[in-house]
């Protein structure tokens, strides 16, 4: 009888062996969906997904990526249809657009597929993740340190960008932080769509319609290159302070080298899809994070706006980056 149970217990063993071997030996499928690499910030987002996929690819053999890109929304449904029909298992996704994209977001959410969104969030909650940057720290951060460097006086232009919620919280965190400075006057808001070119265009009517301006918030970089080249065109000398956002390495460069106009910028990172791929394969496997108690990822993960000067710029400038 001892006999008996034995083989029993082996063959039982057994069993649990080759069940667990075959569970370890699916492939775990994440699909990665991003928009097109249409201007600076975006390139980064594109750059940085692909380098944490190569990363992770080294790290884990068993996880399977897809990456997608898309130039319009349309575009973008289709590449999550395509996806799911593949079976993936989690999705990361940055919407092209948040309306046009939460249904087949809650789509795939329903289907038992876990959804990680960056950046630009769904109408209706979706996601089992959300990673993005801290809009109204962006706006608060730029408006203290712009504030600080003007020594609390002077004339101000702002650059907004898309008409849209994340513009928004920067835009009213930084107006609100500078009128605790009545010295500080702020001649003129409009929107240049986080475009180079717009940026360009909105600066050449700034200094047409004023004939002094001492410090410009044009809170991206990819703004910040259309001011300064509006500025240089213009020959004027009387602004004394120009500050964009998001770490684009070219201004970063800027900041290390000592440049006189620009002697900051603010971080929005677009390395913040690379942390959003991480939550997504580090959820699948059960991987907890280091030094969280709790078993599970964060559901929601806010990155800190970074001031970024000459003294901490070299952390913030990677060489290889295109954006």
């Amino acid at each position: 009888m001892k006999r008996f149970w034995a083989v029993v217990a082996v063959a039982l063993l057994g069993i649990m062996i080759l069940g667990t071997g075959s569970l370890a030996a699916e492939k775990i499928r994440i699909g990665v969906s991003i928009p097109t690499a249409d201007h600076g910030w975006t390139g980064g987002i594109v750059w940085w997904a692909q380098r944490a996929i190569k990363d992770w690819q080294e790290k884990d053999p068993n996880i399977e990526f897809h990456l997608v890109t898309a130039d319009a929304p349309p575009k973008q449904v289709a590449d999550v249809e395509d996806l799911m029909a593949k079976g993936i298992h989690a999705l990361v996704i940055l919407p092209h657009d948040s309306a046009p994209l939460t249904p087949i977001c809650k789509k795939a959410h329903q289907e038992g597929i876990k959804v990680v969104v960056v950046d630009r969030g769904l109408v209706e909650p979706a996601e089992d993740i959300y990673v993005a940057g801290d809009n109204p720290g962006m706006g608060r951060v730029s408006a203290e340190w712009m504030a600080k460097e003007m020594g609390g006086k002077g004339k101000i232009v702002v650059l907004e960008g898309i008409p849209c919620v994340i513009n928004t919280e920067r835009v009213e965190a930084f107006k609100e932080v500078m009128k605790q400075h009545p010295g500080i006057e702020i001649l003129d808001s409009q929107p240049a769509y986080w475009s180079t070119q717009k940026g360009l265009e909105v600066m050449e009517n700034y200094l047409q319609k004023y004939k002094e301006i001492d410090a410009v918030w044009a809170q991206d970089d990819d703004v910040l290159k259309g001011v300064l080249q509006a500025y240089r065109e213009s020959g004027r000398k009387d602004i004394k302070l120009m500050l964009g956002g998001a770490g684009s390495k070219d201004i970063i460069k800027m900041v290390m080298d000592g440049d006189p106009l620009v002697r900051g910028d603010v971080t929005y990172p677009p390395s913040m899809v690379a942390t959003a791929i991480s939550m997504a394969a580090m959820s699948m496997r059960g991987d907890k994070l280091n030094g969280f108690y709790q078993d599970q990822i964060p559901s929601r993960i806010i990155l800190a706006a970074e001031l970024v000067t000459k003294e901490n710029a070299k952390n913030h400038y990677f060489e290889d980056s295109v954006f």
